[in-house]
Protein backbone atom coordinates (compact mmCIF):
# COMPACT_ATOMS: atom_id res chain seq x y z
CA UNK A 1 0.00 0.00 0.00
CA UNK A 2 2.92 2.36 0.99
CA UNK A 3 4.85 1.62 -2.36
CA UNK A 4 1.18 2.12 -4.50
CA UNK A 5 1.01 5.65 -2.50
CA UNK A 6 4.81 6.62 -3.57
CA UNK A 7 4.67 5.67 -7.10
CA UNK A 8 0.80 7.57 -7.38
CA UNK A 9 2.60 10.97 -5.48
CA UNK A 10 6.43 10.37 -7.41
CA UNK A 11 4.90 10.19 -10.71
CA UNK A 12 2.32 13.61 -10.55
CA UNK A 13 5.94 15.21 -9.08
CA UNK A 14 8.05 13.80 -12.01
CA UNK A 15 5.31 14.61 -14.36
CA UNK A 16 4.87 18.47 -13.19
CA UNK A 17 8.64 18.91 -12.94
CA UNK A 18 9.14 18.25 -16.46
CA UNK A 19 6.87 20.98 -17.66
CA UNK A 20 10.04 23.32 -17.00
CA UNK A 21 12.47 21.17 -19.26
CA UNK A 22 10.53 20.16 -22.38
CA UNK A 23 7.36 21.72 -24.57
CA UNK A 24 4.07 20.30 -23.71
CA UNK A 25 3.59 18.85 -27.14
CA UNK A 26 6.30 16.38 -25.81
CA UNK A 27 4.62 15.96 -22.38
CA UNK A 28 1.57 15.03 -24.16
CA UNK A 29 3.03 12.90 -26.49
CA UNK A 30 5.49 10.88 -24.37
CA UNK A 31 3.06 10.73 -21.74
CA UNK A 32 0.99 8.45 -23.56
CA UNK A 33 3.78 5.63 -22.34
CA UNK A 34 1.66 5.11 -19.63
CA UNK A 35 -1.18 3.11 -22.40
CA UNK A 36 1.25 0.18 -23.38
CA UNK A 37 2.52 0.29 -20.05
CA UNK A 38 -0.33 -0.95 -18.44
CA UNK A 39 -1.16 -3.05 -21.15
CA UNK A 40 1.87 -5.20 -20.30
CA UNK A 41 1.78 -5.10 -16.77
CA UNK A 42 -1.95 -6.36 -16.45
CA UNK A 43 -0.83 -8.72 -18.99
CA UNK A 44 1.88 -9.84 -16.88
CA UNK A 45 0.93 -9.36 -13.77
CA UNK A 46 -3.27 -9.71 -13.39
CA UNK A 47 -3.51 -12.64 -16.55
CA UNK A 48 -5.61 -9.69 -18.55
CA UNK A 49 -6.46 -10.58 -22.03
CA UNK A 50 -6.89 -8.44 -24.99
CA UNK A 51 -8.86 -9.32 -28.13
CA UNK A 52 -8.54 -7.95 -31.20
CA UNK A 53 -11.06 -5.69 -30.69
CA UNK A 54 -9.92 -4.16 -27.64
CA UNK A 55 -6.43 -3.66 -29.04
CA UNK A 56 -8.07 -1.95 -31.74
CA UNK A 57 -9.71 0.67 -29.98
CA UNK A 58 -6.20 1.32 -28.04
CA UNK A 59 -4.92 2.11 -31.42
CA UNK A 60 -7.63 4.50 -32.42
CA UNK A 61 -7.44 6.42 -29.49
CA UNK A 62 -3.41 6.80 -29.27
CA UNK A 63 -3.90 7.84 -33.09
CA UNK A 64 -5.90 10.17 -31.94
CA UNK A 65 -3.83 11.93 -29.43
CA UNK A 66 -0.65 11.74 -32.07
CA UNK A 67 -3.44 14.00 -34.59
CA UNK A 68 -3.96 16.53 -31.58
CA UNK A 69 0.25 16.74 -31.30
CA UNK A 70 0.19 17.42 -35.07
CA UNK A 71 -2.42 19.70 -34.69
CA UNK A 72 0.05 22.10 -31.95
CA UNK A 73 2.77 21.62 -35.10
CA UNK A 74 0.56 22.91 -38.02
CA UNK A 75 -0.58 25.52 -35.97
CA UNK A 76 2.93 27.19 -34.40
CA UNK A 77 1.94 26.71 -30.81
CA UNK A 78 4.62 24.25 -30.29
CA UNK A 79 7.11 25.67 -27.68
CA UNK A 80 11.17 24.66 -26.39
CA UNK A 81 12.01 23.52 -23.43
CA UNK A 82 15.17 24.85 -21.69
CA UNK A 83 16.27 21.21 -21.36
CA UNK A 84 14.43 18.87 -23.93
CA UNK A 85 15.99 15.46 -23.35
CA UNK A 86 15.77 16.15 -19.83
CA UNK A 87 12.02 16.78 -19.95
CA UNK A 88 11.30 13.65 -21.87
CA UNK A 89 13.48 11.56 -19.44
CA UNK A 90 10.81 12.62 -16.43
CA UNK A 91 7.91 12.10 -18.34
CA UNK A 92 8.55 8.64 -19.80
CA UNK A 93 9.56 7.85 -16.18
CA UNK A 94 6.30 9.65 -14.52
CA UNK A 95 3.88 7.70 -17.32
CA UNK A 96 5.90 4.42 -16.23
CA UNK A 97 5.27 5.14 -12.51
CA UNK A 98 1.57 5.99 -13.26
CA UNK A 99 1.18 2.62 -15.07
CA UNK A 100 2.89 0.51 -12.19
CA UNK A 101 0.43 2.45 -9.33
CA UNK A 102 -3.05 2.21 -11.88
CA UNK A 103 -2.08 -1.69 -11.96
CA UNK A 104 -1.61 -2.03 -8.76
CA UNK A 105 -4.64 -0.06 -7.48
CA UNK A 106 -6.27 -1.80 -10.07
CA UNK A 107 -5.26 -5.25 -8.19
CA UNK A 108 -6.17 -3.91 -4.28
CA UNK A 109 -9.39 -2.60 -5.27
CA UNK A 110 -10.58 -5.98 -6.83
CA UNK A 111 -9.36 -7.98 -3.92
CA UNK A 112 -9.84 -5.61 -1.10
CA UNK A 113 -12.21 -3.16 0.75
CA UNK A 114 -12.51 -0.21 -1.77
CA UNK A 115 -13.41 2.29 1.55
CA UNK A 116 -10.33 1.10 3.34
CA UNK A 117 -8.35 1.78 -0.21
CA UNK A 118 -9.09 5.15 -0.45
CA UNK A 119 -8.47 5.70 3.27
CA UNK A 120 -5.07 4.33 3.39
CA UNK A 121 -4.22 6.47 0.18
CA UNK A 122 -5.39 9.62 1.58
CA UNK A 123 -3.51 9.26 4.79
CA UNK A 124 -0.40 7.62 3.23
CA UNK A 125 -0.85 10.26 0.33
CA UNK A 126 -0.72 13.19 2.25
CA UNK A 127 2.64 12.44 4.19
CA UNK A 128 4.48 10.77 1.05
CA UNK A 129 3.52 14.23 0.01
CA UNK A 130 3.99 16.56 2.41
CA UNK A 131 7.62 15.02 2.68
CA UNK A 132 8.46 15.50 -1.17
CA UNK A 133 7.33 19.36 -0.53
CA UNK A 134 9.35 19.47 2.50
CA UNK A 135 12.39 18.02 0.45
CA UNK A 136 12.13 19.47 -2.94
CA UNK A 137 9.64 22.45 -2.90
CA UNK A 138 10.79 24.23 0.34
CA UNK A 139 12.00 27.51 -1.54
CA UNK A 140 8.59 27.46 -3.68
CA UNK A 141 6.09 27.59 -0.49
CA UNK A 142 8.33 30.06 0.98
CA UNK A 143 7.96 32.17 -2.08
CA UNK A 144 4.29 31.71 -2.61
CA UNK A 145 2.36 35.24 -2.11
CA UNK A 146 -0.94 33.72 -0.22
CA UNK A 147 -3.45 36.46 -1.75
CA UNK A 148 -6.35 36.46 -3.85
CA UNK A 149 -4.39 35.08 -6.92
CA UNK A 150 -4.17 31.68 -4.81
CA UNK A 151 -7.86 30.86 -4.43
CA UNK A 152 -8.01 28.57 -7.74
CA UNK A 153 -5.67 26.91 -6.40
CA UNK A 154 -8.40 25.48 -3.86
CA UNK A 155 -10.52 24.60 -7.32
CA UNK A 156 -7.51 22.23 -8.08
CA UNK A 157 -7.80 21.06 -4.89
CA UNK A 158 -10.74 20.04 -4.69
CA UNK A 159 -10.94 18.82 -8.38
CA UNK A 160 -7.82 16.40 -7.56
CA UNK A 161 -10.00 15.01 -4.67
CA UNK A 162 -12.88 14.36 -6.84
CA UNK A 163 -10.87 12.29 -9.19
CA UNK A 164 -8.93 10.09 -6.75
CA UNK A 165 -12.79 9.23 -5.32
CA UNK A 166 -13.92 8.15 -8.84
CA UNK A 167 -10.43 6.58 -9.79
CA UNK A 168 -11.31 3.06 -7.55
CA UNK A 169 -15.15 2.85 -9.03
CA UNK A 170 -13.65 3.13 -12.42
CA UNK A 171 -11.04 0.47 -12.01
CA UNK A 172 -13.16 -1.71 -10.27
CA UNK A 173 -15.92 -1.87 -13.36
CA UNK A 174 -13.24 -1.15 -16.20
CA UNK A 175 -10.13 -1.79 -15.47
CA UNK A 176 -6.55 0.35 -15.76
CA UNK A 177 -6.54 0.77 -19.33
CA UNK A 178 -9.67 1.87 -19.88
CA UNK A 179 -8.72 4.37 -17.09
CA UNK A 180 -5.76 5.39 -18.97
CA UNK A 181 -7.89 5.73 -22.47
CA UNK A 182 -10.35 7.84 -21.21
CA UNK A 183 -7.83 10.31 -19.59
CA UNK A 184 -6.42 10.76 -23.23
CA UNK A 185 -9.91 12.98 -23.20
CA UNK A 186 -8.89 15.63 -20.99
CA UNK A 187 -7.27 17.47 -23.92
CA UNK A 188 -10.26 17.41 -25.56
CA UNK A 189 -11.61 19.31 -22.84
CA UNK A 190 -8.82 21.22 -22.08
CA UNK A 191 -9.70 22.44 -26.14
CA UNK A 192 -13.60 22.81 -25.83
CA UNK A 193 -12.20 25.14 -22.49
CA UNK A 194 -10.14 27.38 -24.79
CA UNK A 195 -12.69 27.99 -27.47
CA UNK A 196 -15.69 28.45 -25.51
CA UNK A 197 -13.78 30.27 -22.03
CA UNK A 198 -10.95 31.93 -23.44
CA UNK A 199 -12.41 32.44 -26.83
CA UNK A 200 -9.38 30.62 -28.89
CA UNK A 201 -9.30 29.33 -32.41
CA UNK A 202 -8.06 25.91 -32.80
CA UNK A 203 -6.60 23.72 -35.45
CA UNK A 204 -9.87 21.50 -37.13
CA UNK A 205 -7.52 18.20 -36.78
CA UNK A 206 -8.60 18.66 -33.28
CA UNK A 207 -12.13 17.68 -33.52
CA UNK A 208 -11.31 14.73 -35.71
CA UNK A 209 -8.95 13.79 -33.00
CA UNK A 210 -11.44 14.59 -30.26
CA UNK A 211 -13.88 11.46 -33.01
CA UNK A 212 -10.88 9.12 -32.81
CA UNK A 213 -10.87 9.10 -29.35
CA UNK A 214 -14.19 8.52 -28.59
CA UNK A 215 -14.76 6.41 -30.96
CA UNK A 216 -11.91 3.92 -29.58
CA UNK A 217 -13.06 4.24 -26.50
CA UNK A 218 -16.45 2.93 -27.66
CA UNK A 219 -14.58 0.06 -29.80
CA UNK A 220 -12.82 -1.40 -26.36
CA UNK A 221 -15.36 -0.84 -24.09
CA UNK A 222 -18.52 -2.68 -26.42
CA UNK A 223 -17.06 -6.11 -26.07
CA UNK A 224 -16.51 -6.00 -22.38
CA UNK A 225 -19.36 -7.01 -21.75
CA UNK A 226 -19.36 -10.13 -23.71
CA UNK A 227 -15.93 -11.21 -22.72
CA UNK A 228 -17.25 -11.03 -18.92
CA UNK A 229 -19.99 -13.60 -19.73
CA UNK A 230 -17.58 -16.00 -22.28
CA UNK A 231 -15.39 -16.00 -18.77
CA UNK A 232 -18.26 -16.60 -16.47
CA UNK A 233 -19.40 -19.31 -18.90
CA UNK A 234 -16.39 -20.95 -19.41
CA UNK A 235 -15.47 -20.69 -15.17
CA UNK A 236 -18.74 -22.24 -14.40
CA UNK A 237 -18.31 -25.18 -17.11
CA UNK A 238 -15.16 -25.83 -15.36
CA UNK A 239 -16.01 -25.81 -11.97
CA UNK A 240 -19.13 -28.21 -12.67
CA UNK A 241 -17.03 -30.80 -14.48
CA UNK A 242 -14.03 -30.98 -11.28
CA UNK A 243 -17.14 -30.87 -8.73
CA UNK A 244 -18.81 -34.14 -7.58
CA UNK A 245 -22.74 -34.49 -8.13
CA UNK A 246 -23.49 -33.06 -4.58
CA UNK A 247 -27.51 -34.06 -5.17
CA UNK A 248 -26.41 -37.71 -5.07
CA UNK A 249 -23.52 -37.42 -3.02
CA UNK A 250 -21.84 -39.77 -5.63
CA UNK A 251 -19.13 -39.51 -7.93
CA UNK A 252 -20.62 -39.18 -12.00
CA UNK A 253 -19.05 -42.22 -12.83
CA UNK A 254 -20.98 -44.26 -10.23
CA UNK A 255 -23.79 -42.72 -10.31
CA UNK A 256 -23.63 -43.50 -14.02
CA UNK A 257 -23.03 -46.65 -13.68
CA UNK A 258 -25.87 -47.04 -10.68
CA UNK A 259 -28.36 -45.52 -13.38
CA UNK A 260 -27.75 -47.64 -16.17
CA UNK A 261 -28.04 -51.03 -13.68
CA UNK A 262 -31.37 -50.01 -12.63
CA UNK A 263 -34.69 -50.11 -15.35
CA UNK A 264 -38.20 -49.31 -13.89
CA UNK A 265 -41.61 -50.71 -16.02
CA UNK A 266 -43.92 -47.65 -17.06
CA UNK A 267 -47.07 -48.88 -15.07
CA UNK A 268 -44.46 -47.30 -12.15
CA UNK A 269 -46.01 -49.93 -9.55
CA UNK A 270 -43.88 -52.56 -10.28
CA UNK A 271 -40.69 -52.44 -8.06
CA UNK A 272 -37.50 -51.42 -10.35
CA UNK A 273 -35.29 -54.76 -10.88
CA UNK A 274 -31.59 -54.82 -10.84
CA UNK A 275 -29.36 -56.41 -13.60
CA UNK A 276 -26.33 -57.49 -12.18
CA UNK A 277 -23.38 -55.66 -13.97
CA UNK A 278 -19.76 -56.39 -14.42
CA UNK A 279 -17.89 -54.88 -12.11
CA UNK A 280 -15.81 -51.96 -12.19
CA UNK A 281 -12.75 -50.88 -11.46
CA UNK A 282 -13.94 -48.08 -8.56
CA UNK A 283 -15.90 -49.07 -6.06
CA UNK A 284 -18.90 -46.55 -5.63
Amino acid sequence: MILQCYTNSLHSFVVVKAYQYTSLTSVMLLDCWAIPAVIFLTWMFLKTKYRFRKNSGVAICVAGLVLVVFSDVHAGDRAGGTSPVKGDILVIAGATLYAISNVSEEFLVKVGDQVELMGMLGLFGAIISVCQISIFERSEIESIQWSVDAVPFVGFAVAMFMFYSLVPILLKISGSTMLNLSLLTSDMWAILIRVFAYHEKVDWMYYVAFGAVAIGLVIYSGDSNNDDKRGQVAEATDVEGKLPDEEAAVDPKCQGAASSGIRQLDDGKTPPTVRPKERHAQTC
